[in-house]
């Protein structure tokens, strides 16, 4: 049975830079990067090195406790760098793309028709089973598991995310087949949560096999974590999987097509974007292109949203997860008294502003922190856009002295460090509760192990 689930707390931060729904370019990356910093807790093992040869869906390095489990490349080419940080720690490896892109085969066949055990070797032997994530700990899923249900999300409302919907209009026979396939990983249901603001695309509007629940209210319902609290909350002991609906569309081609294809629309947006647009381009693509012409200067680049992305340079690389490049004005020139002022073009989310009087203007916000971290105090700012039936601000208390049991007792087992990215937007002590959020999930999920 379908659920209507509608968020009250939060708050939309409307910022120019919307990307144009047309697809005004394919930009085929020169080299593509894979981080194993996009994925939390891994411990990367090599599979290759330098000068090797590479084609899409060949391993570049796996899974050292789950060795089964492989990181592959977007495309085919040459493996150009393997850059290491301190104890060799592997950083990113570098692959330079050739001309054409050839494939590594794999199997090809109705999800429907095959066991769970071929479902997961396929996926996991083509380096697709990354896209799948798990609640507790916001971790790549682990294969033996069983999780208890599977939440897909097909909404984002990020500052300037993608339109979801738009991306996979028309792919319904692929993305069908994407469900196929993970309706076979559970006993339990597999949740489609859609935008209950909006109708449906037709692509998940006539999805079959899931329970499809409507979402709405302000960021940050698109977060799966918040829909799995109100649809069937995380208990201590139980798993739940969790993807984006994007990510349902390149299980859909493995099994349709018998390959990896890491080609994805990507939102270029920010007010330092002259034409903002969705354009096609590969898993983990060198921006360069992307950006050439289109992008003013002064602008800082953001691989993902501009509240949970992570900062690049202007030769970086898209993350794993991210349809979205984000470009922002960079901050630096404080304002003198800045509080003082109306602010008709600053953006508050305690009223402060005569902006509050416009709700639905769009604001060219830049980079600036306006203060700096300082003692951490009790103010009342995370439980007003907060949307758990938690303490925001007692959980992320216990992960500072690390008492474990307060930290599950206080829900840490639902959360995932962008839940409190508006926390972290609104604290007036500048606490980078995401950074504290992601040690307390590492630690306790190295203390259960």
């Amino acid at each position: 049975m379908s659920k209507d689930v509608k968020i009250s707390k939060g708050a939309n931060i409307k910022l120019k830079g919307v990307a144009d729904k047309l697809h005004t370019n394919t930009f085929i990356p020169t080299e593509i990067v894979l981080k194993p910093s996009d994925f939390p807790t891994l411990t990367p093992k090599l599979s290759v090195k330098v000068g090797d040869k590479v084609k899409a869906g060949t391993a570049l390095f796996f899974n050292k406790e789950i060795e089964k489990m492989l990181f592959t490349s977007p495309i085919s080419g040459e493996v150009t760098d393997i850059v290491r940080g301190e104890k060799r720690k592997i950083l990113e490896v570098k692959v330079k793309a050739d001309a054409e892109t050839q494939y590594e085969s794999f199997v090809k066949a109705d999800p429907s028709t095959l066991s769970k055990e071929d479902i997961i070797a396929n996926l996991l032997k083509s380096g697709v089973w990354p896209f799948i994530r798990q609640r507790p700990y916001d971790v790549i899923a682990n294969p033996s598991d069983t999780p208890k249900a599977i939440h897909i999300t097909a909404l984002d409302t990020n500052p300037l995310a993608p339109d979801y919907g738009f991306i996979a209009h028309g792919k319904d026979a692929v993305f069908q087949a994407g469900l196929n396939a993970l309706t076979k990983l559970t006993s339990g249901k597999v949740h489609l949560n859609v935008n209950g603001n909006e109708n449906a695309d037709s692509v998940y509007a006539n999805a079959k096999n899931v329970q499809i629940n409507k979402i709405s209210g302000p960021h940050p319902a698109g977060n799966v974590g918040v829909q799995i609290h109100h649809i069937d909350p995380i208990n201590k002991g139980e798993v739940v999987w969790t993807l984006k609906s994007l990510d349902v569309l390149v299980i859909g081609k493995l099994f349709k097509e018998g390959k990896f294809d890491a080609t994805r629309s990507v939102a270029v947006v920010g007010s330092k974007v002259k034409k903002p647009a969705y354009v096609k381009t590969v898993l983990g693509a060198n921006i360069n292109a992307i950006i050439k012409d289109n992008v003013e200067e002064g602008g800082r680049y953001i691989s993902g949203n501009p509240l949970t992305g992570t900062q690049i340079s202007e030769n970086g690389h898209l993350g794993f997860y991210d349809y979205q490049l984000t470009v922002l004005p960079e901050g630096g020139n404080n304002q003198f008294f800045g509080w003082m002022a109306p602010g008709f073009d600053k953006f508050s989310l305690s009223g402060t502003f005569f902006s509050k009087l416009m709700p639905n203007k769009e604001y060219d916000l830049n980079t600036n922190m306006n203060g700096e971290e300082r003692n951490f105090v009790v103010t009342g700012e995370y439980e007003k856009v907060f949307p758990f039936d938690i303490y925001p601000v007692q959980l992320i208390k216990s992960i500072l002295v690390n008492d474990i049991e307060a930290m599950e007792n206080l829900g840490i087992y639902e959360v995932a460090p962008e839940d409190f990215a508006l926390c972290e937007y609104a604290c007036t002590s500048k606490t980078p509760a995401q950074h504290y959020v992601r040690e307390g999930l590492n630690m306790l999920k190295k203390e259960m192990a």
